[in-house]
């Protein structure tokens, strides 16, 4: 297994994730109990230390199960990560109670690892909003040492990131985004790791294979990427990619059986770091992926001609992201922190916006899909 330096910790390179863990007849909510704690056994016995969790998980029942799991091993042999649920507004005030209860799912005194969960457009303000308490109220648990390290995790843009770090900057300890080579350009994940680096914060990285979409590439793809690597198969490739990158200290994988853990774990035995030849064919590759994605370069002509004032190259950015996934959260989230009279919906198909826009793009038509989609 490969080590990756913090603080002095030696922490497993691949860490296990436990938002996809196997279920019970597609269950979400019902976890394979036996079959979990089997993988985390195998993980162990791999030298996988982090295992990260989350409040939300599987509706509530992954800290139980990663907690009963872990507590057959000594609390020094592993590290244990979870979060603040403050994706859901309705959470906010209940921060004191929401972490005793996760220590008692857990049957843990600390947690080696505590992230502020998803901060984004839609809860940012409540995050920096001190009547709540949360930033408080963790580092007052971080001092009395059931928080070891604190940090953050992020879906949301640029923008919302640089609010939450100047805010909360110098106490964070780790930032977790979604990062993988197809996201480098796609959500500017490039641009998120610049900024967390001008902080001095190390990247832990979520959605490595952006939920299996970069398990499988096209046949010419992978034919492309077997010419350089035969011995690699195609996930390792977008595990390698991180490897690559010095910022990166922990990827978690959201393993949901035992062949993808076996799978993942013999990549990561290795670090075989990607040269330039080898990164520029996988940046075109993904390059490729995103041909049918709309080419808005956000110049903003289009804003200045639009009656209704919408902010149309964020919307655009949004309905890419969202046709891309195949639907999502990260679209409808971003929205909840928009009026709704600056959805795409309020677009009236005027086509003002269309004769200045440099790329040709078909606006009207993309704010009426969007709609559709949003709906389904």
């Amino acid at each position: 297994m490969v080590y990756r330096d913090f603080q002095g910790m030696q922490l497993s390179a691949l860490g296990m994730g436990a938002m996809r863990l196997p279920v019970v007849n597609g269950n979400d909510a019902e976890i394979d109990s036996v079959a979990a704690e089997e993988m985390v056994a195998y993980a162990m016995k791999q030298g996988v230390n982090y295992y990260d969790t989350a409040w939300g998980y599987h509706n509530g029942n992954s800290e139980l199960v990663m907690g009963k799991a872990l507590a057959k091993y000594p609390r020094d042999s592993f590290y244990l990560a979870t979060k603040f649920p403050g994706y859901d507004l309705s959470n906010m005030p209940k921060v004191e109670e929401i972490f005793e209860k996760q220590l008692e799912k857990c049957g843990v005194d600390y947690f080696d690892f505590y992230l502020f969960h998803n901060v984004c457009e839609m809860n940012i303000d409540a995050y920096l909003d001190e009547k709540y308490g949360i930033y408080a109220y963790l580092m007052e648990q971080k001092k009395n040492g059931r928080i070891k390290h604190l940090g953050f995790s992020a879906h949301g843009s640029c923008d919302i990131m640089k609010r939450f770090l100047e805010a909360y900057g110098t106490d964070m300890e780790f930032c977790q985004i979604q990062l993988n080579y197809l996201d480098w350009s796609f959500q500017d994940a490039k641009g998120k790791v610049e900024l967390l680096t001008s902080y001095h914060i190390p990247v832990w990285v979520m959605e490595p294979l952006r939920g299996g979409k970069l398990a499988k590439l096209s046949e010419k793809e992978e034919k492309m990427l077997k010419n350089l690597r035969p011995d690699d198969g195609i996930p390792a490739w977008a595990f390698r990619f991180l490897q690559t990158l010095p910022e990166v200290v922990v990827t978690l994988s959201g393993m949901s059986d035992l062949e993808q853990m076996r799978e993942n774990i013999r990549t990561f035995e290795t670090e075989k770091p990607l040269s330039k030849k080898e990164m520029d064919k996988l940046l075109s590759i993904a390059d490729g992926m995103l041909d049918g994605t709309l080419p808005c370069t956000a110049c903003r002509y289009c804003t200045s001609h639009c009656p209704q004032g919408l902010d149309i190259p964020m919307l655009l950015n949004l309905y890419n992201e969202h046709s891309f996934t195949g639907g999502g959260f990260i679209a409808p989230m971003a929205l909840m922190a928009v009026p709704q009279e600056k959805h795409p919906s309020a677009c009236v198909g005027c086509r003002s916006c269309e004769k200045v826009c440099p790329q040709q793009i078909k606006i009207s038509e993309a704010m009426s899909n969007f709609s559709e989609k949003l709906k389904e």
